[in-house]
């Protein structure tokens, strides 16, 4: 079997959204995800090239704003750029941190922390 015809193991965040139709708009409208369908009042799969989110509801506004993921890679310093073009609220600077990764972080509406980050030498 060719590496090509494996379906690699992946991992996929869940994040807790109070608002399932905000978090869509803001995933969509502002980071360029694509919706997955079907569209549910309870559920939400975003997804932009390799990227997959899941998103569940919760009444507990809380919640989110003690949840994050990181999305690491080398298309990283390219999000960064086209981020900061589209004005997305609550970015971050694109810097090298002390543990040897060049990261930026993005809030999403209800607080879920987006890491994302490279190798400094993917840059």
């Amino acid at each position: 079997m060719t590496a090509e015809a494996i379906d690699f193991a992946r991992t996929i965040p869940v994040l807790p959204s109070p608002d399932i139709k905000a978090s869509r708009d803001f995933y969509r409208d502002r980071l360029g995800f694509e919706v997955i369908q079907p569209e549910m009042d309870d559920y939400l799969i975003v997804r932009r090239g390799e990227m997959e989110i899941h998103f569940w509801y919760t009444a507990d506004r809380a919640l989110p704003e003690v949840s994050s993921c990181y999305i690491r890679g080398g298309e990283v310093p390219a999000l960064h750029a086209e981020f900061s073009q589209r004005g997305v609220e609550k970015l971050s600077p694109f810097t090298v941190r002390p543990w040897n990764m060049k990261e930026f972080y993005v809030h999403d509406p209800h607080g879920n922390l987006l890491r994302f980050g490279c190798a400094p030498e993917e840059v």
